[in-house]
């Protein structure tokens, strides 16, 4: 199968137009709970131990050489060659490894994360934002959920949305408003009508989350038009866009790539609104857990006193594990490597949506996604009034008839915020062989069959 995937292109540098909003802009967007944490008394010292001259008695860090594991090696692929390529730590990089490092992350891997977001989204130094990094980039998200919002704060929330951010916003007693979303993004038009007859007497909005490319579960990715009516409506009222983007790299779609909303504000009025979410559990490892925040001082100042408090710091191994391989590849390899991964996801798009046509049509309706891992369609199964008690919901049919047929996908109710009912299932092609694929949908078939009381011709 021909490749019509259009591989990731390094950004071209643009003139910044965007006036930078100052730091005093985000002290009404911080959190009453963010407020009041405070350094953690020993690691706001720990720059001052690499002083010239300074001798440290500061903090109980252990001495790396009582520590069992003494050397450390592993293949690294190379993404044009194809060879696997020794690699060995040094006793520097080893002992670097093992040991505790600052809260923000590692000052040399942050510098290779910023120059990626200039070479991916022509983003530059000294234009207002920074870099920290995290556990994955859930970990992230969870800090700086709860660096922007107070109990009965509002949040616009992108629906259909991400499943597992939603207890995220629950938990800070956020009020979640539902935003709609067809096959070209959020809903522009809606989320305007929703904004301009807000309530004089209700506090706007503070955040709107979404996920642009390949969202999570719809498999849409927002179109240019979209995402500039978006980042009007945001200036207009005031908000921040939660840019949460862990299928970035795995854009396959036979069009350009649309700008990420980080690269487009650089020429907007104004620069500074944008919280970018970059994920490498997809392209790299899931098990590593780096994420990458980019987002103005401000939150990333707050988002860095959490992880003080919480969990210290993000992992150093995992941290210095990525230093050398993403040094060793540059950014180059590195895009060689995640157009690869994107075509990998291509081929399975296709091969799930080949056997998609062939036992579910006329039973389910899709749009083909572009990015991402999941195909979003909705049953025609709970849409007709004979569907046995099951119309306009998936999740009695998903959760009881398909486990019992053998074949588990996810109900559409559980990406809601209010939990509402719903016709739509989310299948995810990532990992199945094409021979599972298939016996899977063989299965849902029947279970739908069954549902709507007709027989399987296609099966017997």
């Amino acid at each position: 199968m021909a490749n019509d995937s259009v591989p990731v292109k390094r950004v071209v540098n643009e003139p910044q137009s965007a006036q930078i909003l100052s730091d005093t802009f985000y002290e009404a967007f911080i959190s009453r709970s963010s407020k009041r944490r405070i350094e953690d008394p020993i690691r706001a010292l720990f720059p001052l131990q690499d002083r010239p001259g300074v001798i440290s008695l500061l903090a109980g860090i252990p001495d790396a050489s009582i520590f069992p594991i003494t050397s450390l090696q592993f293949t690294l692929r190379d993404p044009v060659s194809r060879e696997d390529v020794p690699i060995t730590l040094t006793d520097a990089e080893l002992s670097r490894a093992l040991q505790y490092s600052g809260g923000k992350g590692l000052p040399d891997l942050i510098d290779w994360f910023v120059g990626l977001q200039e070479f991916s989204h022509g983003r530059r130094r000294g234009e207002g934002w920074d870099i920290t990094l995290g556990a994955g980039s859930s970990d992230l998200l969870y800090k700086v959920i709860h660096a922007l919002l107070d109990p009965g704060d509002v949040a616009l929330i992108e629906t259909p949305v991400y499943a597992s951010i939603i207890p995220v916003f629950h938990a800070t007693e956020c009020e979640m408003i539902e935003i709609g979303t067809d096959q070209y993004g959020i809903d522009a038009q809606g989320l305007r009508d929703v904004l301009d007859n807000w309530p004089a007497s209700k506090p706007k909005p503070k955040v709107l989350y979404t996920v642009p490319y390949g969202c999570n579960p719809t498999g849409v990715t927002s179109t240019l038009e979209r995402r500039l009516e978006i980042l009007e409506l945001a200036r207009r009222h005031n908000f921040l866009i939660l840019e949460d983007d862990p299928y970035y790299y795995l854009y396959y779609g036979s069009a350009p790539r649309p700008p990420s909303y980080f690269a487009l504000e650089r020429k907007q009025p104004e620069m500074g609104r944008v919280v970018r979410f970059d994920s490498f559990s997809k392209v790299l490892s899931s098990g590593m857990r780096i994420g990458v925040l980019s987002a103005p001082q401000a939150i990333i100042k707050a988002v860095i006193l959490h992880t003080m408090n919480a969990n210290l710091q993000p992992p150093t191994f995992t941290q210095v594990l990525s230093l050398v391989m993403l040094k060793f590849w540059g950014y180059e390899k590195l895009l060689a490597h995640v157009t690869r991964v994107a075509e990998f996801y291509r081929v399975k798009r296709d091969v799930f949506e080949a056997l998609m046509q062939k036992y579910l049509t006329g039973l389910a309706q899709w749009n083909t996604p572009e990015a991402g891992m999941f195909f979003w369609f909705v049953s025609r199964a709970c849409q007709t009034s004979d569907s046995n008690g099951y119309e306009g919901d998936s999740e009695v049919i998903i959760r009881t008839k398909a486990l019992e047929n053998g074949v588990i996908a996810l109900p559409g109710t559980v990406f809601h915020p209010s939990g509402r009912k719903t016709t739509y299932v989310r299948a995810s092609f990532s990992l199945l062989p094409e021979e599972q694929v298939e016996e899977a949908l063989k299965r849902l078939r029947t279970v739908l069959l069954q549902v709507r009381g007709e027989s399987d011709e296609v099966n017997r």
